[in-house]
């Protein structure tokens, strides 16, 4: 059997994975699950699934999670750890072969970069480790033989669409494969048709409700900016040893095409699906080979039609700012991720409006200069620092 480690088991990566895992029980066990602070959900998981360990986010929550496990008469044996330390140590386990990562934002680079170092088949679903640590992090997969393999639907549907031969965690080049392109796709988020002025006025509420996948909160503030497709944008350049100009950004509100390789012969490649992170956990799971997801099938004579549309970067400057930042290299896309990070809380927290989002990481951009990002201290000194001035810019901008 297989021994994993989901990081993030709470969440909707998390739940998807329990639930693609409990379709083939026999063929994976479920060594450590952890939670931030839901602790709750992650009791009623460790009832289900009888963990060897369970992490949360501190020494409050351990005290809580025992309290829940004991009203519900659980009698497992079952170490509850907290904090970093305990994230790291149960994604650098001897008997864990594959980590799921899907701690959302910086909070998951730990224990993720651990999982790499430690050479184990890491199904990335935390792209905030690419984009604060890109070299570091494919240095620590490439030294320890690690098998990276992406679960973001976008980039899982790149992969799925190379030649199979030439699929590994090694550095590749896209122009020995015969690639003109990367095209990633984005459904757009909730504000796709929505004029600059109607921007101004949305509200977190407004801006959760993704009109085709369940996500958690600050992901799907980050759809609505198309942040989230920045992200992705440089998440693939470290992916797949591609500079940013042969990544598209192409709109389609379905989600139905998850992204496409564009081929020097004029080939385009689609991976097609219905929006389920299921696929592309069910692929990764067990890759070169494919289990059942639970997914339906997908209809294309009931969908009938699929659009597409070009990005306009005037009325959404995340995905602009995410292009800048990686053109500038070293640091300054853990700039970007930080005040992006300070920028969605306070937005959720309506501090400050969804217009005002850009503002604060642009400002912080011109604030700070990126340093080398080939050290840690370095990465994550700069990933403070900017979210102390990104603090500051909220403040400026504070709603009245």
């Amino acid at each position: 059997m297989t021994g994993i480690t989901i990081l993030g088991a709470t969440g909707t990566i998390g739940l998807n994975t329990l639930n693609v895992i409990a379709q083939h029980r026999h063929q994976f066990k479920v060594i450590a699950l952890t939670a931030h602070t839901n602790v709750s959900r992650l009791a009623e998981q460790c009832v289900k699934w009888q963990p060897k360990y369970a992490v949360v986010s501190d020494e409050a929550h351990v005290d809580l999670l025992h309290k829940e496990l004991k009203e519900k008469g659980y009698s497992a044996d079952t170490e509850i750890l907290a904090g970093v330390e305990g994230l790291i140590k149960v994604a650098s386990l001897p008997e864990v072969h594959t980590v799921m990562a899907a701690i959302v934002g910086s909070a998951g680079l730990l224990p993720t970069l651990a999982a790499a170092r430690n050479g184990k088949r890491l199904l990335l679903a935390n792209k905030e480790a690419l984009v604060m640590s890109g070299k570091l992090f494919m240095q620590a997969v490439q030294n320890n033989y690690a098998t990276l393999l992406p679960i973001d639907s976008e980039h899982n549907a790149l992969f799925q669409c190379m030649p199979l031969n030439k699929k590994n965690s090694q550095a590749i080049e896209l122009d020995s494969m015969g690639i003109k392109q990367l095209i990633l796709t984005a459904s757009g988020g909730p504000f796709r048709t929505f004029t600059a002025k109607q921007l101004e006025n949305v509200t977190p509420e407004q801006a959760c409700k993704h009109p085709n996948w369940n996500m958690g909160r600050k992901i799907s503030v980050d759809s609505a900016t198309m942040m989230n497709k920045g992200l992705e944008v440089i998440e693939a350049c470290w992916l797949f040893n591609t500079p940013p100009d042969k990544i598209k950004v192409l709109l389609h509100p379905q989600s139905i095409i998850h992204s496409m390789v564009e081929y020097v012969d004029g080939s385009v490649l689609a991976q097609l699906g219905n929006p389920d992170m299921r696929t592309p956990i069910a692929h990764a799971l067990t890759w070169p080979e494919r289990i059942q997801s639970g997914v339906d099938s997908l209809n294309l004579a009931e969908i009938a039609q699929l659009h597409f549309e070009d990005v306009d970067m005037q009325r959404f400057p995340c995905l602009r700012l995410a292009y800048e930042a990686m053109l500038a290299g070293g640091t300054t896309t853990a700039i970007l991720n930080a005040a992006n990070e300070v920028a969605v809380q306070a937005f959720l927290d309506k501090q400050i409006r969804f217009v005002d989002i850009p503002t604060v990481i642009e400002q912080t951009l011109t604030n700070l200069t990126g340093k080398d990002a080939s050290h840690l201290d370095f990465i994550l000194e700069d990933d403070a620092q900017a979210r102390e001035v990104a603090g500051i810019e909220v403040q400026r901008l504070a709603i009245k």
